[in-house]
């Protein structure tokens, strides 16, 4: 957790994190007690227009700039803006003390309904069924291939340390199913990253 310049004693769970290797470069910042102001440039402009539902679902203040190789594959940009994104909640979320925790919903968006539900747990781990056929035509241009949402996903919650389910109840139009997915995660997080007191909601003591 940082503090900006100005701000007082009281803990500001908001975090900024950097990522470049060969095959892309990563700036995010994230405030997680926000008001749901976003700036995303990715190249893919439906993953951008999904970055925003997560932020703007979730409350969160969220800055994202990725420079990826997309002229190879968007696969690269996607997986790693989900490790950046993630490590900074796992980041502004310290030690979790006082949250809620756990959080689940069903979110319908049209014909499409997702089921969501996840645990702040420190422990990684996807459970995904949201299935598309290996030819289903990508959203966008340059396209996004619905099937790369699995691999956010995973990269989010595994740099995010958090144990997430996503599962398609219903649903038949591709960009409906994928953006009901963002939302449902992001209103499930909203519900999640909520103060509720002081103690870390664990038995052990420590998430």
């Amino acid at each position: 957790m940082t503090r900006g310049a100005g701000e007082s004693d009281q803990e500001v769970r908001r975090a900024e994190r950097r990522r470049k290797t060969k095959e892309t470069e990563i700036a995010v910042t994230l405030g997680i007690d926000g008001t749901g102001q976003v700036e995303v440039s990715t190249g893919l402009p439906f993953f951008d227009h999904m970055i925003d539902q997560l932020g703007r679902h979730g409350g969160f203040d969220l800055s994202v700039h990725a420079n990826g190789d997309l002229a190879v594959d968007a696969h690269h940009t996607v997986e790693d803006v989900g490790i950046v994104i993630g490590q900074c909640l796992a980041e502004a979320l310290g030690d979790k003390s006082g949250i809620r925790r756990f959080a689940s919903l069903l979110l319908p968006l049209d014909e499409a309904l997702i089921e969501v539900a996840l645990d702040l747990s420190g422990r990684p781990y996807l459970a995904y069924d949201v299935p598309f056929a290996p030819d289903t035509v990508g959203l966008g241009e340059p396209p996004f291939d619905p099937q790369l949402a699995e691999e956010f996903w995973r990269a989010f919650a595994t740099a995010g340390a958090l144990t997430l389910h996503v599962n398609k109840r219903e649903g038949k139009n591709t960009h409906h199913i994928v953006e009901a997915s963002f939302k449902g995660v992001a209103r499930a997080l909203r519900d999640a990253v909520r103060t509720e007191g002081k103690r870390i909601p664990s038995t052990k003591g420590s998430l």
